[in-house]
């Protein structure tokens, strides 16, 4: 019995060391993962901004035309 209990110890050590390596490539892919996601939100950050800028300078240029669309007329 005690050279199977050597022997299911030893497998253990070496599934350990095989689920450690295993975790390290883990961490290795949720970095990049998260390297990339980190990257696309801040091309989408500047993609909104972008909008809302243009969006502001039409409401600048438009604005009287803007509000008289919302404001009633007569009895509506």
């Amino acid at each position: 019995m005690a050279t199977k209990d050597t022997g299911g110890g030893q497998e253990k050590v070496g599934r350990r060391d095989e689920t450690a390596a295993e975790t390290g490539d883990e961490a290795a892919v949720q970095d990049a993962t998260a390297a990339e996601v980190a990257e696309r939100k801040a091309v989408l950050d500047d993609d909104i901004d972008a909008i809302l800028d243009e969006i502001d300078e039409v409401l600048e240029t438009n604005s009287e035309e803007f509000v008289r669309g919302f404001v009633q007329k007569g009895g509506q």
